[in-house]
């Protein structure tokens, strides 16, 4: 099994994810974050870290966010790592709070 990063991520891109992964699987580009399911070792850690509840398990990945599961697999190997913690877009607080999950 691997976790997968879904829609919330967009246009917010915290890290806080990837400060706790213990391995480089994250992969972003401008917009958000993605997870390798080849480098993923389903540990879990980064779940409870995500402010905007945008990482699920493939077994528990919501079904109108089915597709993400693909484009994690599609984008993520093609793209740079991400394994240090860095600013969230200049986005991510209004787009937390639309998704009614305030970060302060």
């Amino acid at each position: 099994m691997t976790f997968v990063v879904t829609s919330n991520c967009h246009r917010c891109r915290y890290t806080d994810c990837v400060a706790v992964c213990p391995v480089d699987c994250f992969h972003g580009d401008a917009e958000m974050l993605y997870i390798d399911p080849a480098e993923c070792i389903d540990c879990g850690a980064c779940v409870p870290e995500c402010p905007v509840e945008a990482i699920f398990d493939e077994g528990s990945v919501p079904e109108d966010e089915a597709q993400w599961l693909e484009i994690n697999a599609e984008r993520a190997p093609s793209l740079p790592v991400v394994n240090v913690k860095v600013d969230p877009l200049p986005t991510a607080h209004e787009r937390a709070l639309k998704l009614g999950l305030e970060r302060s």
